[in-house]
């Protein structure tokens, strides 16, 4: 007969884990599970802690701010507490926070600031008489650690507080930084940028050492190193978010404490707006949830303020987070889950790629039960087996995947994963090339392989054929009615009218689908053929450079190699795959079928009068689709990139611009409208 477990021994195993991912989160910094599933442990504890209080201890997890500090620095005390916010997972939590605010506020008037949430880590900046004297870490909120040499290699802390603002911009600030006490403490998130995390990874893997799970635990990982220059080498950057004279906010609304900072020579968050009501912080909240991918740095939601410093003095805290803040948390990017199979899967070049069948996990707004392990290499660093619990990924449009098994959830059942020695569709060779990580199955009539060539040939960017999905191919692959993309181009009404859940009408507008994709670009052609190492780019430059489908069909190894952005392997790579005989008959079946392979047949305009100039997309055009207006661009010799930098020459902002038009008046980059885009393009 099993023991029944006493409340008070479920509350102790409930903080005893609670303690364990606050050591792997704070200290360690290698959490297992997400913010939301820590945030349910702990609202678990209160609850249990709220209906018996007779067992609420000193030591709960319930009455304290965070982790302890890393051991290796100096303590500092922090003068005021750096307090944690209570977070908001969903609009009505949002709406509950406002009118709590209201309550509190009895009928006076209420502005909220709203400010991306950084995921970072907090640091706290001391400046005496204007120059850096301290920096330190959040730690547990009372007591931090002392990280000053380090905090002084983060290009983006001033050692020096400027003297005055711009007066163009900071007129209506009514206190200057030599009106302000001497003693200041700044409060701001440190973060690695995402091109710079790349990089790390990148490093660290060439040097055989584990990945860094995601830039917030490589930041933290960063500001705790004992040698100053590792720090320099991670490239920190900080956004300052709040300002302290002494223990007391020197300005009357947080919105000028933020503009003061942003003078005095801070990096403050570029989006951030003052809000009169709570539905302009929810369209707000909805605004950069759909540019988020577009910013160079990871934020996981919004942090919402009430406006107004007297306010938020009157408004309190409580012991654990201020009454007058909130943070709005967008859906979860990183989620643990359990391994139930890896298959093998074959693409359009050949190429085995493991795959991580998972118990469906909700990530990001999306159930996810597959994530990709790309590789055996990757496979064998990660050391998963079938059965391990692993914490999966999902960011933008990335396809999810593994980031680490969770060795702690291993009870001994797994079973190790190892690569098949055929190829798993269709039973053919694998060979894998020397110097290369991944395995390829030989066989040239694989389905598998015909398959991804096909959808690849239908893609948005190369033929873009509408209507032929997975499903579609994989009954055309097997009805026979199809052995390549020169097929399609034969294919008749009744071929399609007589597959499962097709009919004539939806046959008729897959034909008509078919149609028009002779008409697409030569770039789009060239891109479609799947030739290995040529990307939508490279096919752009090449079209341009050789003008036909025939002249790069004759271009030799030299001539390719000559070509401005075209490296010895794509020339290899082009070169190899006209000759092979089956390829160069496709070709000609295409263009027998009225596929356009010349830039001559094409009414587009080829000039080349945006050669060399460089150009950056953002918001919402009217007039054209993202990948049109990039197109438009190429077509005229220039190119479109996806940050802004000083080698831009042009930012063309439609609707809703976020953080790039931000960077470029920055930066001092012209920006131009639609409408001057299209008479650019003219």
């Amino acid at each position: 007969m099993a023991r029944v477990v006493s409340v008070g021994e479920e509350i102790e195993k409930l903080r005893e884990e609670i303690r364990r991912h606050e050591e792997l989160y704070y200290v360690l910094d290698n959490p297992e599970i997400s913010d939301l599933e820590y945030d349910t442990l702990l609202e678990q504890l209160k609850k249990l802690e709220q209906q018996h209080p007779d067992q609420i201890t000193p030591d709960s997890p319930t009455q304290r701010v965070g982790g302890r500090p890393a051991e290796g620095f100096p303590e500092v005390v922090h003068r005021r507490p750096m307090l944690s916010l209570d977070n908001s997972y969903n609009i009505d939590e949002l709406r509950a926070f406002d009118q709590r605010c209201r309550r509190l506020a009895d009928g006076r008037r209420l502005d909220y600031v709203a400010e991306l949430k950084i995921d970072g880590l907090s640091l706290a900046l001391h400046y005496e008489n204007q120059i850096l004297v301290r920096g330190v870490t959040r730690g547990d909120g009372r007591i931090g650690e002392d990280v000053t040499q380090n905090a002084r290699t983060i290009r983006s802390v001033p050692l020096k507080l400027r003297e005055k603002g711009t007066a163009s911009k900071r007129a209506d600030l009514k206190s200057e930084i030599s009106n302000l006490k001497a003693t200041l403490e700044v409060r701001g998130e440190v973060f690695i940028p995402r091109k710079v995390f790349e990089r790390i990874n990148a490093e660290r893997e060439a040097q055989d050492q584990p990945r860094f799970a995601n830039p917030r635990n490589a930041a933290a990982g960063a500001i705790r190193q004992l040698d100053p220059r590792i720090v320099r080498s991670r490239k920190l950057d900080v956004f300052a978010y709040d300002l302290l004279a002494g223990e007391r906010k020197p300005f009357a609304t947080h919105w000028e404490a933020l503009n003061w900072l942003e003078s005095a020579g801070f990096r403050v968050s570029p989006e951030r707006k003052v809000c009169h009501s709570i539905e302009e912080v929810i369209d707000f909240a909805g605004r950069i949830e759909a540019q988020r991918d577009e910013l160079d740095y990871e934020i996981d939601g919004l942090v919402v303020k009430v406006n107004s410093t007297a306010l938020q003095d009157e408004f309190g805290t409580t012991n654990k987070a201020p009454r007058w803040a909130i943070a709005y948390k967008y859906a979860a990017r990183q989620a643990p889950t359990r391994v139930v199979s890896i298959v093998v899967q074959v693409g359009r070049t050949g190429a085995l790629t493991p795959v991580a069948n998972l118990e469906p996990v909700s990530l990001a707004g999306t159930t996810v039960s597959r994530a990709t392990l790309h590789n055996p290499d990757e496979v064998k660093r990660l050391g998963v087996r079938i059965g391990d619990w692993v914490l999966i990924e999902k960011g933008g449009d990335v396809i999810p995947k593994v980031l680490k098994v969770i060795e702690s959830k291993r009870t001994g059942d797994e079973k190790p994963f190892r690569m098949p020695k055929h190829c798993p569709v269709c039973g053919g060779e694998i060979s894998k090339p020397e110097g290369e990580v991944v395995s390829r199955c030989i066989a040239a009539d694989c389905p598998a392989q015909l398959k991804g060539r096909l959808l690849h040939f239908a893609s948005r960017r190369a033929m873009r054929i509408e209507g032929l999905g997975e499903s579609l191919v994989d009954q055309l692959v097997k009805s026979g009615k199809v052995r390549d993309a020169g097929d399609l181009y034969s294919l008749t009404l009744d071929d399609i009218a007589s597959l499962e859940r097709m009919a004539k009408k939806s046959g008729s507008n897959l034909l008509a689908q078919i149609e028009a994709s002779k008409q697409r670009d030569l770039s789009n052609l060239i891109y479609a053929l799947g030739l290995r190492h040529v990307g939508d780019r490279t096919a752009t430059t090449l079209a341009r450079q050789f003008g036909s489908l025939d002249a790069l069909s004759k271009a030799t190894v030299e001539e390719l190699d000559d070509v401005p952005e075209i490296g010895l392997t794509v020339a290899e790579s082009v070169r190899d795959w006209f000759d092979d005989e089956g390829n160069v008959e496709l070709c000609k079946r295409l263009e027998a079928a009225g596929v356009r392979t010349s830039l001559e047949k094409s009414s587009e305009p080829t000039n080349e009068t945006l050669a060399g100039k460089l150009f950056v997309l953002t918001g919402a055009l009217a007039g054209f689709t993202r990948d049109e207006a990039r197109a438009a661009i190429e077509r005229r010799g220039g190119r479109a990139t996806s940050s802004v930098s000083k080698k831009t020459d042009y930012v063309v902002a439609g609707e809703e611009a976020g953080s790039k038009l931000d960077k470029a008046t920055e930066l001092g980059v012209k920006v131009i409208d639609e409408a001057a885009f299209k008479k650019m393009l003219e």
